[in-house]
């Protein structure tokens, strides 16, 4: 029974923000199929991030007490490895589908395979660390992977629809992977008193960007347009059936 709740809780932050983002499409939802490929692809993310850096800390021994080295942990080796595995899955096969048909749908992308990506890895930190883990990493860092997803699927998705901008998805890129080092980094070097507090200030930032995000890209809907001119005739009919 035990691990049955320690699978639970690894499963459900995951589970419960990808079906928050899911719902978050309001025009035109995407392909439950399609929704879960993504959510896998993020697993397999985790599983090529592993293979990545298990080698590269065996050549690159890192001094958990030096600040530059671990900014050098935070930014190169965790953040951008991690966020380049999610990123080659979310640019290389969902920007190219043709679902992918609104600017939200670069976030909801990118927050499933960024969700796939945060629950596997969190089902290893949970098995090792116990409910503590669980519960601490519920409200941090499963969480903060959904902000970066965000704000990284925020700039595909103008990459592709504004006069296909490609340099955006440059910015998909680095800005997901600059506020998930600055998260990483304040934990890295949490012996510092009180520093650890940085961690929960970016991810305050991440959050109310990625809030901003959402609701730029829902305004940016296409299919939005298009609802409110079905709409305008039905008003109009019902002023001439008034009159």
């Amino acid at each position: 029974m035990g691990l049955i709740i320690l699978l639970a809780l690894a499963l459900a932050p995951g589970v419960a923000i990808g079906l928050y983002i899911y719902l978050k499409d309001h025009h035109e939802r995407e392909p439950i199929a399609l929704l879960i490929k993504a959510f896998l692809f993020g697993a397999l993310a985790t599983l090529i991030t592993l293979a990545i850096n298990i080698p590269i800390s065996q050549f690159i021994p890192i001094n958990e007490t030096d600040l530059k080295e671990q900014a050098v942990h935070a930014f190169l080796i965790v953040a951008l490895v991690e966020e380049f595995s999610k990123f080659i899955f979310v640019r290389g096969i969902f920007y190219r589908n043709e679902n992918f048909n609104e600017p939200f749908d670069g976030i909801v992308y990118s927050v499933m395979v960024s969700m796939g990506f945060a629950t596997l890895e969190n089902v290893l930190y949970v098995w090792s660390g116990g409910v503590g883990t669980a519960l601490l990493r519920m409200f941090t860092a499963v969480p903060a992977h959904a902000c970066f997803g965000i704000l990284m699927g925020y700039f595909l998705g103008k990459a592709k629809f504004e006069h296909r901008k490609s340099h955006y998805a440059i910015y998909a890129l680095l800005v997901a992977t600059l506020f998930h080092g600055a998260y990483d980094y304040f934990w890295f070097i949490s012996f510092l008193p009180v520093i650890w507090i940085g961690s929960l200030v970016a991810l305050g930032m991440a959050l109310f960007l990625s809030r901003k995000a959402i609701h730029i890209h829902h305004i940016a809907s296409p299919f939005r347009e298009q609802e409110e001119h079905l709409e305008t005739p039905v008003e109009n009919s019902d002023q001439i059936v008034n009159d």
